[in-house]
């Protein structure tokens, strides 16, 4: 059976061939670095975070067991979130228990039209949610985590983050029909 591109960069990884470790970078660096901007909000910090993720992956590639096309970027995404979560505890400034005062319960269960709405502005909609409400949000909708196995990595109760992810979801319902009536006024 012949290798696959993914195969033989992975072969020529665990070498440790630098232009191997080049070509990953130049490959990968700007989906993983969406990856990291989902979680943080300043460029900055989604360099620091993009950077000990590669030094991660570096690491431990080591450790790596391909299991098919495509889960060597599943392993990279799973590395990077890590970083990113690792990177939040680790600055207080970041956190993810917001004062939910500040921010009304919005009753809404509606699921939010997403028809006719640029992914970009989806995404910058996402990055502009408080910090707790955005890691909540996009460990339960991007990395498919459980509200116990969110609670657990946040070290947050369980409820807590079901309420935060609602809150989320409903800023958001919030924010796309703000969007919505802005570009049909402009069409006005």
């Amino acid at each position: 059976m012949e290798e696959n591109k993914e195969q033989i960069l992975l072969r020529r990884l665990l070498t440790k061939e630098e232009a191997a470790w080049k070509e990953l970078f130049g490959n990968y660096s700007g989906s993983l670095a969406g990856v990291c901007s989902r979680y943080l909000s300043g460029k900055d910090d989604v360099h620091d975070v993009l950077q000990n993720s590669f030094v991660q992956m570096f690491r431990s590639i080591g450790a790596f067991e391909y299991r098919g096309n495509g889960s060597l970027k599943a392993w990279m995404v799973r590395i990077t979130v890590n970083e990113a979560l690792k990177y939040i505890r680790q600055h207080p400034g970041n956190t993810t228990n917001d004062d939910f005062s500040e921010f009304p319960d919005i009753p809404n269960d509606e699921e939010p039209d997403l028809e006719e709405i640029p992914e970009a502005a989806i995404m910058k909609m996402i990055r502009s949610l408080p910090d707790g409400y955005r890691i909540v949000f996009n460990l339960f909708v991007f990395e498919k985590k459980s509200h116990k196995e969110i609670a657990g990595l946040l070290g947050i109760a369980e409820n807590s983050s079901a309420s935060q992810f609602h809150r989320a979801k409903g800023l958001l319902v919030q924010k796309i029909k703000e969007f919505k009536m802005s570009k049909k006024a402009q069409y006005e």
